[in-house]
């Protein structure tokens, strides 16, 4: 017999409460995955780990190399590492511009690419849209659509070969070495049969992606670089390696820290078996994406966290976005399923516990 998932409706914090379901099994007994986010987000199933998928036996693919990538990333780097250098020089407005934009470029792949594009734990009204559109170009992590596709390969096929930032090849490979190779063929023969029609049909998700050289090169590259020298009078020299290079080192090393750090330090209270982690200096570096354990155990909870605001900028960014009529439908896991599941699954470490 086929299991439900029953929702609960809050009126007042406008969010839905997800009951965890039980697991579906066959009519020959056989168990299957459990039903989990089918029925709250019935165009989304393929961010669901599936634990049917094993690596096949064999020795591994011979590494392949992509010069570009290695040089472009000791270049930025060395760039960055000079920017360091020139900080304490640089006047204060190009400092703030760099925090400001990063924390804007953060939002564009935490709520927008991550939380609403790739698990779409809420949805957002087109001006939002927009907004986190452009914030995710300001990041230069890829375009939306094919961020969310190794996204959705990396919960489906976690810490296997299908997993594009596998840990368990290391924390480099995960944190930077992933960028530096070619794919595993299984990321690609997995990565390809994903079911992407909900970003395919989405105007402004494949505008970006049709346009995203061209606007990289506005908004990435020539406006933090020129604004400070334009409205300011910074140095060329100071735009160059303090607002670009170090800027971007910076939010490069944050963003890749959720896929290495919180895969390989920390806690597992919700879910013992799965290699995600638990970690809050990570969260404070990545504007609340630290808290991994969670979000892999329940990857459709808007808050990817069990305590909402608790270092957790990019909640409370949805959360004002809400108030302003901006984001709705905001699904959160309800607390008896969470203890449930801390119960059952969880390594001892949860407060209740």
């Amino acid at each position: 017999m086929t299991a439900h998932l029953p929702q609960e409706i809050s009126s007042r914090c406008c969010t839905t409460n997800i009951m965890e379901p039980h697991s579906r099994r066959q009519q020959d007994g056989e168990e299957k995955m459990p039903l989990q986010a089918e029925d709250i987000r019935p165009e989304i199933k393929d961010d669901l780990y599936d634990p049917s998928y094993q690596n096949e036996e064999g020795p591994p693919p011979k590494l392949e190399y992509v010069w570009r990538n290695i040089i472009f990333m000791a270049l930025l780097h060395v760039g960055a590492l000079y920017g360091i250098t020139l900080v304490p020089s640089c006047k204060v407005y190009t400092w703030l511009l760099g925090v400001f934009y990063n924390v804007v470029a953060g939002l564009g792949i935490t709520a927008g690419a991550h939380r609403l594009w790739s698990h779409r734990t809420y949805k957002a009204r087109l001006p939002l849209r927009i907004f986190l559109i452009m914030a995710n170009t300001m990041a230069f992590q890829n375009d939306v659509y094919e961020w969310a596709r190794d996204h959705r390969a990396h919960h489906k096929f976690s810490e296997t070969h299908a997993d594009p930032h596998n840990s368990r090849r290391g924390f480099f490979f995960s944190h930077v070495g992933w960028l530096l190779v070619r794919k595993h063929p299984a990321v690609k023969e997995k990565g390809k049969n994903l079911d992407m029609s909900d970003l395919k049909a989405e105007k402004l998700v494949m505008f970006q992606r049709r346009y995203y050289k061209l606007a990289v090169m506005l908004i990435f590259i020539i406006l933090p670089t020129l604004v400070p020298w334009y409205l300011w009078g910074e140095t060329f020299q100071h735009s160059l390696c303090v607002s670009n290079f170090l800027r971007y080192a910076v939010l490069l090393n944050f963003t890749w820290l959720v896929n290495s750090a919180a895969h390989l330090y920390g806690y597992r209270p919700y879910d013992r078996g799965i290699g995600a982690r638990e970690n809050p200096f990570v969260s404070m570096a990545s504007l609340g994406e630290g808290f991994h354990n969670y979000h892999h155990t329940f990857p459709y909870d808007y808050s990817v966290s069990e305590y909402r605001w608790h270092i957790n900028f990019t909640t409370f960014f949805i959360d004002c976005m809400a108030a302003l009529g901006l984001a709705y439908d905001r699904k959160k896991v309800s607390k008896a399923v969470v203890l449930a599941r801390i119960k059952r699954t969880g390594d001892g470490s949860h407060k209740s516990s």
